[in-house]
């Protein structure tokens, strides 16, 4: 039987824990976009890709429009992780990185760069 691809995004999926974050932070590979940051480290020892979402409290100060754009950022992931196309998994971090409330759909687009840029960097 098929297992279908599921758009979903489970805990084991979501980037935690102080060593694997160190881990990407210390041998990830940088990246840019217009209105946001990444970093990515391939081959994370596991069968699937994790995330990590950061929207800096220096740009935003409340905290409601600081969860409302890690809101919109882990959605886009979701509807398009499985566009990722590494035998691998992918550690990823994305980093909001302008002062401006992006849209949805903005936010959506830039995400969707972003996973194109790690698939071309094979």
């Amino acid at each position: 039987m098929e297992t279908a691809q599921t758009n979903t995004l489970p805990k084991e999926e979501r980037l935690c824990g102080k060593t694997g974050i160190s881990h990407l932070l210390a041998k990830g590979r940088h990246g840019n976009v217009p209105n946001m940051r990444y970093l990515c480290l391939k081959n994370n020892g596991k069968e699937f890709n994790r995330i990590m979402v950061s929207v800096p409290k220096k740009l935003f100060k409340r905290a409601v429009k600081r969860n409302l754009l890690k809101r919109r950022i882990r959605e886009s992931y979701r509807k398009q992780k499985n566009d990722l196309n590494l035998k691998s998994g992918v550690d990823l971090l994305f980093m909001y990185s302008t002062k401006e409330v992006l849209s949805y759909e903005e936010i959506y687009k830039t995400v969707g760069q972003i996973i194109r840029k790690i698939n071309e960097s094979e």
